[in-house]
This record gives structure tokens, sequence and C-alpha cells, in this order.
């Protein structure tokens, strides 16, 4: 890296920056987001819940020992409990470095990029190598109910009182999801699914009560935390998940799933992704 390239060290998140990408191996490109910026603004300031958020790199590549460029997927799951969730740009960036940077081996590679990012996490990361053909990206058909055949108001800002109950069980989604992001305010798409038990939202509510993320200015994580929190207020379910399924930006995408139960986030993509 040249002396005058930015680093995370003097110049904060790369996010909205215009940052000459490293041709060595560098995990200092990494940024740190600490959750709690976020959770701060939560009722009783903390998140309530469990969850996982998932990543695919579809650019995931570096030298074999012979000079050999080596391709994959890659899946990471960085826990909800971790401290800090991983600035994308950042991310990307590094992700690059790896490029010209031979390992011994692929399992080489894997440790060290799982080290890198637990460190920068603050919890362990983990991480999936796929071929880049195996069939497991495929997109699945979601199960559930569509909201995007219903006609509603687009209100300008999400509230939580939008969120009415009603009785029985529901799996619900939307592919209109749009929130942005809260460096560039370029836009972020997702699907965004819902699932309860005991007690569901009033559709049209949800329905709203979603859509109003459109200016809505946060990371993918901090929406699905606040989406996840609002809902668990507003409805008290006996089990809720909310998993938001985003759109790829320069090779990644993000799918944060949190839950009411403490359990392994659902690993699987959409056509879209």
């Amino acid at each position: 890296m040249s002396a005058d390239t930015p680093t995370v060290h003097d110049k904060g998140p790369l996010l909205g920056q215009q940052v000459a990408g490293s041709q060595h191996y560098d995990p200092s490109l990494l940024f740190p987001v600490p959750r709690s910026n976020a959770r701060a603004s939560l009722p009783e300031r903390r998140f309530h819940g469990f969850g996982e958020d998932v990543w695919h790199a579809y650019e995931l590549s570096w030298l074999s020992a012979s000079g050999m460029p080596r391709a994959f997927v890659g899946t990471f799951c960085v826990p909800s409990v971790s401290a800090n969730i991983i600035e994308s740009k950042s991310f990307k960036l590094y992700l690059n470095s790896l490029n010209s940077h031979r390992f011994a081996s692929d399992e080489a590679a894997r440790e060290a990029i799982k080290r890198d990012l637990s460190e920068v996490a603050g919890a362990s990361v983990s991480l999936t190598l796929s071929e880049p053909q195996d069939p497991s990206f495929h997109g699945e058909a979601l199960m559930g109910t569509s909201l995007d055949r219903l006609e509603v108001v687009v209100p300008d800002m999400a509230e939580a009182a939008m969120l009415t109950p009603v009785p029985g069980d529901a799996q619900l989604y939307t592919h209109l999801m749009r929130s942005l992001c809260p460096v560039t305010a370029q836009p972020d798409w997702a699907t965004v699914i819902v699932e309860t038990r005991g007690v569901s939202p009033d559709q049209e509510g949800l329905l709203r009560y979603l859509l109003a993320y459109r200016n809505h200015q946060e990371f993918h994580e901090q929406c699905v935390e606040r989406i996840y929190t609002d809902l668990w207020n507003q409805l008290q379910p006996d089990f809720l998940s909310v998993h938001a399924l985003y759109t790829r930006r320069g090779g990644l995408d993000i799918c944060p799933w949190r839950c009411s139960v403490d359990a392994p986030a659902p690993r699987y993509r959409l056509n879209r992704q």
C-alpha cells in the first residue's frame, strides 16, 4: 500500500471514500462498526434476541502455493453477539487484497481469513468454501404469503404502532424492501421474510411498516434488529423470525437473521441474489 493511500487507522471507515485497492494481503483494511451504536437507539438500549449475519462472497480468490489462482464462493457467518459488524466496503477491499497472495493450501487461506475477521468482529466468524458451480447456490422459491399483491399508502417513517396483532401463525414476505446506506445514502434492496407463531402481524400494516424503510439510513444488520424489536414488542408472539436477504453489491450480499430462539441462521439465497 502506498504512503498516501488512506487506511482504517488514519481515515476512519472506507465507505464513501475513493480508496485504491491493495496489491498485498492487508487485514488492516477491515473496519469494525460497534453494534452498540445502533442498539443504543432501541428500546432498553439493547437487542433482545438471537441471530447471525450470513454473508456470501462471490469473488473470493487467492493464489495456490504454485501461483495458480483459486476461486470460491465464500459463506461467512458472523454471530449477532459479536461486538462489531464489519463495514462492507472494507470487507470487499480486504478480500481483494487476497487475490495476489500465495497460501500453502486452501485450508491455510480459510484459517487466515477466519482469524482476521474474528479479530475485527470480536467473536468467532465461520467460513465455508464452495465451488463456483455448487448447486446449493441455486436460488430457492419462498414458502409463505407474499405481501406484494397489496396496495397500501407508504408512510414517510416506520412506526411500531403500524404493527397490529391478529390471531394465528404466519410466514409473510416482501421483495419490496429498500433501505439506504447510512454513509452514502445509496439504496440497498432486500427480500424480508417474517415468521411468527401464536400471533401474526396484520398484513397491510406490516407492508406499510416495511416499505417505510425506503428512506431509512442504517446498515443491513441494524435495520433487521430494529424490525425484529418492533415486531416483538408490538406482537409478543410465541416465536419470531426476521430474515432479510439483501441483493449483492461489489460481489457481496448480506443476509441478517434475527430470531427468538438460539439456532443457526437459514442457509439459502434467492435468484435475485
